[in-house]
């Protein structure tokens, strides 16, 4: 099984920003804990904090790999691009988010990535990958 976590702008900042809101593990020490939970899973992992690469990406795997873990992170309330992205590939694509966006400000409980997902996962902390990973697995 192949699945590839792709997360948008910002999150290369984890660990620093805003711990209360997103913890203070970095993203990489949190991804190398997933490769050695579900070591059966090739796991791939990019960020970009720039949108048209985000869709690149998703492009690129979106008719190959067997699951998507997308956190377009601000981009889910504003990307339509993203959004129709996700809806033009095969891929099934589980949209994640760290905090709880419907307890944040009210531009965050807009999403454009929701109504073309497999499903959605939010407000776990980085947890939610994980929560993410295992949905693939029961299929």
């Amino acid at each position: 099984m192949k699945i590839i976590i792709i997360n948008g702008p910002n999150l290369n900042l984890l660990g620093k920003r805003e711990p209360e809101v997103y913890g203070d593990e970095t993203f990489e020490n949190y991804f190398n804990f997933l490769k050695e939970k579900f070591p059966t899973i090739e796991l791939e992992y990019y960020q970009s904090n720039i949108e048209g690469e985000l869709i690149n990406a998703l492009q690129n795997v979106g008719f190959s790999y067997n699951g998507i873990i997308l956190n377009a992170a601000a981009y889910t309330h504003t990307s339509i691009g993203i959004g129709d992205a996700v809806k033009a590939i095969t891929t099934p694509v589980i949209e994640v988010h760290i905090s709880n966006t419907f307890a944040r400000e009210e531009f965050r409980h807009q999403s454009f990535i929701s109504p073309n997902a497999k499903g959605v996962i939010l407000g776990f902390g980085l947890k939610s990958y994980e929560l993410a990973l295992q949905s693939f697995l029961l299929q």
